[in-house]
């Protein structure tokens, strides 16, 4: 178990006034070849809050499926093309950025499980309290951080609580969304517990407490586990056709 207080959150490439995307020339996204298991999240369109969650397994060279598919809900507006693994398709009409309301789509990386209380898995874990807090403020040099306020000096206007009220974080999973944390293209980005309204998140997907604290269990360190988020007529770009 890990006691963190400083997590860099997801970011590779980013469009804005101080960088461009890198441009996807081939549109295949290639899966590395250590990772073992793999979140694979599906919507019906760019453009839709709901989707399904499928684990996969790398058995015998082949992405096998691991239990039921799992009902999740992401950014009240759909997705856009994050910051990851992959790079960003020339053509991609819908792009990540910060506050616009969209999950990343893409290949990313998984940093650590959290929570409130301690939980013993076989992946990096982190207990959060009141005083850690993501901050989503653009100009800081904590953007796309998660610190502990009471040790670091304060230069941020906006930020998350990582323990908040409505226990939506009581089980998560950090997403390594913008990992170089490049100005306004997209902070804070998780796995967490969903709440019953429907109305979808700011950018994070959900799933059931029940789900979530599964999908952390089965989580491994030494497996590389990763996230691949698309519109269902984008899986055809996913290299490895067993993923399919």
């Amino acid at each position: 178990m890990k006691r963190l207080y400083i997590l860099a959150v997801g970011l590779t490439f980013f469009v804005s006034c101080q960088a461009q995307p890198n441009i996807e020339t081939t549109n295949k996204i290639e899966i590395p070849q250590d990772s073992k298991q793999i979140l694979k999240v599906t919507t019906p369109s760019w453009n839709s809050r709901n989707g399904t969650l499928q684990r996969y397994e790398k058995k015998d060279n082949k992405w096998q499926k691991v239990g039921e598919p799992i009902s999740i809900i992401l950014g009240r507006n759909g997705l856009g093309w994050g910051l990851g693994l992959h790079s960003v398709p020339k053509d991609a009409k819908y792009i990540k950025k910060e506050g616009d309301g969209r999950a990343p789509a893409g290949l990313f990386t998984l940093n650590n499980g959290f929570g409130y209380e301690p939980m013993d898995i076989n992946f990096s874990y982190a207990v959060y309290t009141r005083d850690d807090h993501c901050v989503d403020d653009s100009n800081s040099i904590w953007y796309n951080k998660i610190i502990n306020s009471k040790e670091v000096e304060k230069d941020y206007n906006s930020f998350e609580y990582m323990k908040r009220k409505d226990n939506l974080y009581r089980y998560g999973v950090v997403v390594n969304h913008n990992p170089g944390a490049i100005k306004y293209g997209g902070s804070c980005i998780f796995l967490h517990i969903r709440s019953g309204n429907g109305k979808g998140t700011a950018g994070c997907t959900a799933m059931s407490e029940d789900k979530i604290v599964k999908v952390l269990k089965w989580l491994k360190e030494e497996k590389k586990p990763l996230l691949l988020q698309l519109p269902k007529n984008e899986m055809k770009k996913i290299a490895d056709d067993s993923l399919k």
